[in-house]
């Protein structure tokens, strides 16, 4: 949807995870409440800018507001990402899957991935840890991004969102507890979301 648009931004309920393992009910409200917020800015800034590229308004305060448009929206969109992929009961990835044969392609295997990948969540700051996969080199890559609107790879599409913001894991694992969310976020993970997630990138399809 383009931000010029009337019809406002929706907040995707069914994306909303449930009954999931070492990630409480509690911790996931008060992460979606954030979501929300996000979704809210979004529309406030689309109905604002358009307003003023209506007049031919171009000036600094269309400006700021549209700069401020690109970390509200990765923001909206980052954390759609992150919570399509939390589903409770989930499989282990398919040995046959395309996306465990890209990351041996990519990674040297499963194990590799999921080493370096775990690393970049570890990091000190706040941010977020994404598999990014580039569909025209066919390759995956692990990315820090600290910043919403900030460092992602052009062309590329986000395959695996894991959110290490603080405001992910406090309620259930304090300040100190990300190695143990970092654990609970692949016990949830649903590996089949994430599979389509590359087979949509590889077809050149955007991720949605």
């Amino acid at each position: 949807m383009n931000e010029t648009t009337q019809e406002p931004y929706q907040v995707h309920q069914e994306l909303r995870p449930r009954g999931l393992d070492g990630i409480s009910a509690e911790q996931i409200s008060q992460h979606w409440t954030l979501y929300e917020g996000y979704v809210k800015n979004v529309n406030a800034l689309a109905q604002k800018t358009a307003a003023l590229a209506a007049k031919g308004d171009f000036g600094p305060e269309f400006a700021e507001l549209k700069r401020r448009f690109g970390f509200e929206y990765n923001g909206m969109t980052l954390h759609e990402r992150y919570f399509e992929l939390l589903r409770a009961g989930q499989p282990a990835l398919h040995e046959g899957s395309e996306l465990m044969k890209q990351l041996k392609k990519s990674f040297g295997g499963f194990e590799n991935w999921k080493k370096e990948f775990t690393g970049i969540a570890k990091m000190r700051g706040v941010g977020w840890a994404i598999l990014y996969c580039d569909p025209h080199r066919r390759l995956l890559s692990n990315h820090w991004i600290t910043l919403h609107h900030d460092g992602h790879p052009a062309g590329c599409a986000p395959i695996l969102v894991l959110d290490v913001w603080e405001h992910a894991y406090m309620v259930d694992w304090g300040a100190s507890g990300r190695p143990d969310y970092i654990d609970a976020y692949f016990k949830n993970l649903d590996w089949a979301r994430a599979e389509r997630n590359l087979q949509e990138a590889l077809r050149g399809v955007l991720v949605g």
